[in-house]
């Protein structure tokens, strides 16, 4: 026979004491996350004031995550595009 606390500890299926677990696992990362988000503003404010072009690297970042083929496959892409509409 279940205890009081089991059923209160499992509310309609779901075990309450984990999904609590997990939320708050989850608002501590999101939480360091804002912390990293603004480390990242402060290093692309300190390359726009030594002269980078921030939008650039943003670009450059964006495709040294990909893979070389999906990279070289977008590159065919945007020059495609390119040639189209005559720029």
């Amino acid at each position: 026979m279940a205890t009081e606390e089991q059923i209160k500890a499992e509310i309609g299926g779901v075990d309450a004491s984990r999904l609590s677990s997990l939320i708050e696992r989850i608002e501590r990362l999101e939480e360091e996350k804002r912390g990293i988000q603004g480390d990242i503003r402060d290093i692309f404010a300190e390359a726009k004031s030594a002269g980078f072009d921030v939008k650039a690297m943003r670009t450059i970042l964006k495709l040294r995550k990909m893979n070389a083929a999906d990279r070289d496959e977008q590159e065919v892409v945007v020059e495609t595009y390119r040639k189209a509409l005559d720029f």
